[in-house]
């Protein structure tokens, strides 16, 4: 059955007004106020409702507390049992989330509620709603300018060991060995005793992780043979090839082999690709078939991050800088297919920006020309080295179509023509010939007294940006976009985003998601303490009178609760005090009190 409770009805008598006003000045500051006043009630908490059932069954956690939980245990980075002992002691986690009794109905979960909560919204991708949900309301209350954005990756892990290629052999086939002897039994036992026993005794496989570098070749190989013994002796076994894990060894053979077959006795061999050949894509760890291969940052997973920035800091009246958009995506992805879904993304929320600051990765000559027609500036280095010749194409002047219209000594061309999408550029060789630069320039000498340059139009939208790079317009434009690596910094430092306790694709987007949504939430509240820095705390009118009423109405239900009696008298106080409770008390235990009677 349901539980939710309604956020967006106020109470009558504030439930934390015991706290004094210093101290409740100090949550309002803290991400604790922000997440109570901006969070909790535009949290999708009817997206997690549709996998409960409304009727039946045992009454659900607060649904509303469950998945701002879920929120809270990755902005701080913690275990399902830490999480739990926060959420049944933790007062600023009473605050955010609405906690307003001691019972524990209400301010007490079991871990394994946690992971039930967690596995139903990685399940089914509650998590980007709940981002989305979040950065939009955060947007609109603090006014957020979405108009110049920068973007940028991290490298993150998943909880999976590091192995290198004999350890993904062996970490492979011992996880089929196991499974195999689980549900296949016979098919198990039938195995060589000594190809068992090389992998799932321990001493043996112990044996694995001490070969040494001379011998390294000839244990791959042995280990690639036996790979490609299991593959062909249960090939034809319909219920041991649905296996994953037998699956696993069809991928890890024709991403790490190759299979020969002699041509004179047609028997199969295989043969151990070099490393080089190994594609990125590959499988590095069977517990995590879902990650990749860096060569730069290693194994695991990608996180791309934009977020808003402002060029113009105001002391008095500071930004909020949030984070826009994150996806992860596994580590061989490359930066420069993660611009447009970006892109897309933001439009579809009406968070799009104007202006772009991305790292040379994303600045390709197709993604700069897919922005332009979006409207979007794409302000990115260009990539490849810079030569250091004096006279370079990116020294031409260029009209707005890409033809040349001077030389870098201000000659202008005899000839301009342009035949599909590449141009020739004719100079006078006489005038060449005599430049101080002759020997350097790109142009070269032609027949008929001319002398020739030729380029299609990447090459000269490349040489106009490389000219653009050199200027201080672009320097003051692009210095922007190191505050991408401050943000990165500290996605890690206050969430533990590059070292996660998960694995698989599903369960790193969903920590790595929320804890974007989270720093969102952090960033807010520290940019509200910020804005109410000096501000005396907030003295409620009639304080002392209103806490007088509420010790009178605990004392007076308390003693009530007390009486068994049913004569005329009280038959007549119990039809009246519901009433009066009604309009005066909203507290649920108060509530609880007034049935039991």
């Amino acid at each position: 059955m349901l539980n939710i409770k309604d956020h967006k009805t106020h109470y009558m008598f504030d439930p934390f007004e015991y706290l004094g006003p210093k101290r409740r000045k100090m949550l309002d500051d803290s991400w604790a106020g922000v997440f109570r006043d901006h969070v909790r009630h535009v949290l999708p908490v009817d997206l997690l409702a549709k996998h409960y059932c409304s009727d039946n069954g045992r009454p659900t956690n607060e649904l509303g507390a469950m998945m701002g939980t879920m929120i809270l245990q990755h902005m701080h980075d913690l275990t399902d049992q830490e999480a739990a002992e926060q959420f049944a002691f933790n007062i600023q986690w009473h605050y955010a989330l609405d906690v307003i009794s001691n019972s524990d109905s209400a301010a007490y979960v079991c871990p394994k509620s946690i992971w039930s909560t967690r596995s139903t919204m990685t399940e089914h991708n509650l998590y980007d709603s709940v981002f989305e949900a979040i950065g939009d309301e955060l947007g609109k209350v603090f006014d957020v300018d979405t108009s110049l954005q920068r973007i940028d990756s991290v490298h993150i892990f998943s909880n999976m060991r590091h192995l290198g290629r004999i350890g993904i052999f062996v970490s492979t086939i011992k996880k089929f060995l196991t499974n195999l002897k689980r549900h296949h039994k016979k098919d198990f036992n039938a195995l060589a005793q000594e190809l068992r026993d090389r992998y799932l005794r321990k001493q043996e496989e112990s044996s694995f992780a001490m070969v040494k570098p001379s011998e390294s070749a000839k244990t791959l190989q042995m280990v690639g043979n036996d790979l490609f013994f299991l593959i062909e002796r249960f090939r034809s076994h319909d219920k041991i090839t649905a296996m994953s894990s037998y699956q696993l060894m069809t991928r890890l053979l024709r991403e790490q082999c190759i299979v020969e077959q002699d041509g004179t006795t047609g028997e199969k061999r295989v043969a151990i690709k070099p490393n080089k050949d190994v594609p990125s894509d590959s499988l590095q760890n069977p517990s995590d078939p879902d990650a990749g291969y860096d060569g730069h940052k290693g194994k695991g997973y990608q996180v791309q991050v934009a977020e808003t920035y402002n060029p113009n800091k105001d002391e008095e009246n500071p930004q909020l800088s949030l984070i826009t958009h994150v996806e992860v995506k596994p580590a061989h992805a490359s930066d420069a297919n993660a611009l447009l879904p970006y892109i897309e993304t933001t439009k579809q929320r009406d968070m799009a920006p104007d202006k772009i600051l991305a790292d040379s990765l994303y600045g390709s000559d197709s993604n700069h020309e897919k922005a332009a027609g979006l409207d979007i500036d794409l302000v990115a280095p260009t990539m490849g080295s810079r030569k250091d010749a004096p006279c370079t194409l990116a020294d031409f002047e260029f009209s707005e179509r890409g033809a040349i219209t001077a030389c870098p000594q201000g000659h202008q061309p005899l000839k301009v023509k342009k035949k599909k999408g590449r141009f020739s550029i004719a100079f006078a060789t006489e005038t060449c010939a005599n430049c101080p630069l002759f020997q350097d320039c790109p142009v070269k000498t032609g027949k008929k007294g001319r002398s020739y340059i030729r380029y299609d139009e990447k090459v000269a939208r490349l040489a106009q940006r490389r000219a653009f790079e050199k200027t201080d317009a672009f320097k003051e434009e692009y210095r922007f976009r190191a505050g991408a690596e401050a943000t990165m910094s500290e996605f890690d430092r206050r969430t533990g985003v590059k070292q996660l306790r998960v694995r698989g694709i599903k369960a790193v987007r969903f920590a790595a998601t929320l804890k974007a949504a989270a720093l969102n939430i952090l960033r807010a509240g520290a940019l509200r303490r910020r804005r109410n820095k000096g501000k005396s705390p907030f003295t409620p009118p009639f304080g002392s009178t209103i806490e007088l009423i509420r010790i009178v109405k605990e004392q007076f239900f308390a003693r009530l609760g007390h009486f068994s009696t049913t004569d005329g008298k009280f038959v007549v106080a119990w039809f009246f005090l519901p009433q009066f409770e009604a309009v005066l008390f909203t507290r649920p235990s108060i509530m609880a009190c007034t049935i039991k009677l």
